[in-house]
């Protein structure tokens, strides 16, 4: 029953003392005593059923209130579950606003206060321009902003305040306010975070501390993966113990996260990497493999050969897809469904966000940046080429607790400009494209 205070590290482990040293020696753990009956347990552990009971009762109760449910009164709630169950039963949805109607309403709103939020992308994909942005619009009333302070904690490159301040001066309505409406720089605070030690001495002891001392509404992390990659990614730490401790790591960082947001009803919005993914056929990939598309598949070839039967080849000269993807309980399969790529039938290039399913699982939504080059056909002495003349950047919802997910779209079309972000028209990225 080791595994109980790995779970829950905030549990108060000293009224089931002896009933957990039997657990443990009958090698029951946390998920054993949850899915087994209490006749079991207390039969394979020689305790008392009613202690099972009363143990299982309490370990459910953690979870819940870990988890944001509600939850009846016991006496085994500390102060900080019950602040945490008063900032959930706030009617109040706050939420932080990227200054933008288009963006906002793919969002459900903005970055609502009380939850765990990644945004991932490609280098150069616009994620820290979305940060910076945020950054300012906290300060704003609502419903634009909670009216507080920020907390930029960086494990990469410094805070740019040089950019923050020209998105300050530049962004049309941000500029429009007047002087003691305007946010400020001196309302931004950050630090960097060099390690993993580091990083979890800052967000355990100092973090609570400087959240009541400066009035915080959000914190922003950038980026999540960097202190991970660094400590587990070097030669030699790939064994599966080195991978258990990461994810063992991931679990607490993701619980500490969630604990910090609902207890004092802050918005967390942190930055996160991506990788190459790597399989068969992955640029092929067929991502409307379902029942209703292949009806709607088998359909149209039908259609197709009774108007030409010539143009469709025989069927051994048919590409034969081989894809890890056909069994639909499979990540490859999955994957498409939390990673924000894989949606179309001949996406290329696809991506996976760091530090895998065991991150995601500890996230209230993921916000994705795509990034696509625009390409320009050029007459080269060697012959034919294209050029990449401009990038086109969609804002995509992978998955969300409280908005609709864009899989099997684009999301909105956005550029990154002197105002941070703002989003683009239909008729805009048209003319764009034509230019080119």
């Amino acid at each position: 029953m080791s595994d109980i205070t790995q779970l829950l590290p905030n549990i108060d482990t000293e009224p089931f003392e002896k009933v957990l040293e039997r657990l443990e020696k009958a090698n029951i753990s946390s998920n054993d005593l949850m899915t087994l009956g209490a006749v079991d347990v207390a039969r394979r552990a020689d305790v008392s059923i009613d202690q099972v009971r009363e143990l299982t009762a309490s370990l459910i109760t953690q979870l819940h209130a870990q988890l944001g449910f509600d939850a009846p009164d016991n006496d085994h709630y500390n102060e900080k579950d019950e602040s945490a169950k008063s900032a959930k039963e706030d009617p109040t949805w706050s939420h932080i606003s990227t200054l933008d109607d288009d963006l906002d309403a793919a969002l459900g709103g903005g970055f609502p206060a009380g939850q765990v939020c990644e945004i991932t992308g490609e280098s150069a994909a616009g994620k820290t321009q979305l940060l910076l942005t945020l950054l300012l619009a906290v300060q704003l009333p609502s419903p634009k902003g909670l009216g507080k302070s920020a907390l930029y904690l960086s494990t990469e490159a410094p805070l740019s305040t040089i950019r923050l301040n020209q998105i300050l001066t530049r962004h049309p309505y941000l500029s429009s306010l007047f002087e003691s409406e305007k946010p400020s720089l001196s309302r931004v605070q950050s630090t960097q975070l060099k390690d993993l030690e580091t990083q979890d001495h800052v967000l355990r002891y100092q973090v609570p501390v400087q959240i009541a001392r400066a009035n915080v509404g959000l914190i922003i992390i950038d980026s999540v993966a960097a202190n991970f990659r660094a400590e587990f990614d070097r030669a030699g730490t790939n064994s599966s113990d080195a991978l258990a401790r990461r994810s063992l790591q991931l679990t607490q960082l993701g619980a500490h996260l969630r604990d910090l947001a609902r207890s004092h009803n802050i918005a967390i919005v942190v930055a996160n990497q991506v990788l190459d993914r790597f399989g068969p056929a992955a640029s092929l990939f067929d991502a409307t493999a379902t029942p209703l598309s292949q009806n709607s598949v088998a359909t149209q070839m039908s259609s197709t050969n009774n108007n030409n039967i010539s143009t469709i080849p025989p069927p051994s000269q048919q590409p034969q897809l081989l894809l890890s993807t056909n069994d639909p309980l499979s990540l490859d399969h999955q994957q498409r469904f939390f990673t924000g790529w894989g949606d179309h039938r001949f996406m290329r290039d696809l991506k996976t966000p760091s530090l895998g399913l065991t991150w995601t699982n500890q996230l209230s939504a993921r916000i994705v940046l795509l990034k696509q080059p625009i390409l320009k056909p050029q007459d080269y002495l060697l012959g034919p080429g294209m050029d990449i003349v401009g990038w086109r950047r969609h804002l995509k919802v992978a998955f969300s607790a409280w908005s609709r997910d864009d899989n099997g779209t684009d999301g909105v079309e956005f550029e990154v400009c002197e105002e941070g972000i703002r989003s683009k028209k239909p008729e805009e990225s048209t003319a764009a494209f034509d230019e080119t």
